[in-house]
């Protein structure tokens, strides 16, 4: 199966909770060799790792990050095209008095250059992307 989404962050760290939202469970267990995640969530996720204290939870994350994650989904980098397709959508949006935060620009971009549908709960913060497609996997 060829990749359809990419995933951010929140989507990713939605099986570590304590009570995982089942739909979104159910879709990563539907869609589990569609999915990639790009470069920028991988490093999100690692720094929020790094900033917990040596303790049970940091084993886990450092385990379900290196024994499922890097193992089982395509990491895709924030490469020239998507650089460029991300500089030209800052311009546009600064234009109309937009800013929206670099990562979700950059996670934005990777998705859109690589034609991928973005899961995130963050509906809001990537709508005013350009031909960007987003759904929210809880709903």
């Amino acid at each position: 199966m060829t990749v359809q989404f990419l995933l951010d962050t929140n989507i990713l760290s939605e099986p570590l909770r304590p009570h995982p939202n089942v739909r979104v469970m159910a879709q990563l267990r539907q869609w589990r060799h569609a999915i990639a995640i790009p470069t920028i969530v991988w490093h999100e996720l690692w720094f929020g790792c790094y900033r917990l204290q040596p303790s049970v939870r940091r084993t886990i994350i450092e385990r379900y990050l290196t024994g499922v994650i890097a193992v089982g989904l395509p990491i895709l980098p924030y490469d020239t095209r998507a650089s460029h397709w991300h500089a030209t959508e800052r311009a546009r949006l600064s234009t109309l008095g937009k800013t929206p935060p670099f990562a979700d620009g950059m996670i934005a971009a990777i998705a859109r250059t690589n034609d991928l549908t973005l899961v995130t709960f963050n509906l809001d913060d990537y709508r005013a992307f350009d031909s960007l497609r987003i759904t929210d996997w809880q709903s």
